[in-house]
């Protein structure tokens, strides 16, 4: 079984497109497909939608949109640091937030920058795909499905029921015609908390690959294999529906 929705122009219109779709099965649904043609622009409707989430957030004292889009990729350092600047800057921000945090599995940007090979050692697989990227058009041979990148890790992610990363895996495509496109699988997805965030993240993170592999950016699509108006700040589901729906009058508008 599976939802697929019609592909919006934005993150802010497919955020608002997927959580009215699962409010009408009652607050959840499995393998939800959302596609977004353009993950990287917004219009002012989409940042109108994005400040009322954001707010919505803030009142429950929940991370804002973008601080869960940074734990994809963090965008502002990229923008002061450029990409290889940006990862030191990282690292010592991260490793002092992990020895600070009393439980903490990790965010999504180490997992993707920072991997412990048992054959060569600490690899920044998101590097090694942006190599293998670049080198197949400098040579003009274009493999269009050798680009993967995975989030679980089996590990350390095994065992938990509940608290580890929610974003399994990453899949890379070089269309000939659309350019760079991005498949991202959720194992469970709070549309509330995190859709948003999420969906500007790995929108910015899909970019980032373009920009240094050279290859123009196409769509992104999500994969909700589970999904839910989650309450997880502590609002009734009653005021999830209602933000949903405050948004979709901002596109009606």
């Amino acid at each position: 079984m599976y939802r697929g929705l019609p592909t919006q122009r934005s993150c802010a219109r497919a955020w608002v497109e997927a959580c009215l779709s699962i409010i009408g099965t009652r607050d959840q649904g499995y393998n939800v497909v959302i596609d977004v043609a353009d993950p990287v622009n917004h219009d002012e409707k989409d940042n109108e939608i994005i400040n009322l989430v954001d707010q919505f957030l803030r009142e429950y004292d929940q991370n804002p949109v973008v601080t869960v889009a940074n734990t994809i990729f963090p965008q502002s350092l990229y923008e002061d640091y450029g990409a290889a600047g940006m990862i030191p800057v990282y690292r010592s921000d991260f490793d002092k937030f992990s020895r600070d945090a009393k439980k903490n599995w990790g965010q999504y940007f180490d997992r993707l920058t920072r991997f412990n090979d048992p054959k060569d050692g600490i690899i920044n697989p998101l590097q090694e795909l942006i190599d293998k990227l670049k080198g197949n058009e400098e040579r003009n041979t274009i493999y269009k499905s050798a680009y993967e990148l995975s989030i679980y890790n089996p590990s350390t992610d095994r065992k938990p029921h509940y608290g580890g990363p929610c974003l399994s895996y990453l899949s890379f495509k070089r269309h000939p015609e659309e350019g760079l496109l991005l498949t991202a699988a959720y194992r469970n997805h709070f549309y509330v908390s995190r859709l948003l965030g999420n969906l500007i993240g790995l929108g910015q993170l899909q970019d980032f690959v373009a920009k240094e592999s050279g290859v123009p950016r196409g769509s992104l699509t999500v994969v909700s294999t589970h999904a839910e108006m989650d309450t997880d700040g502590g609002w009734v589901i009653a005021k999830a529906r209602k933000l949903a729906q405050d948004a979709s009058r901002i596109l009606r508008s």
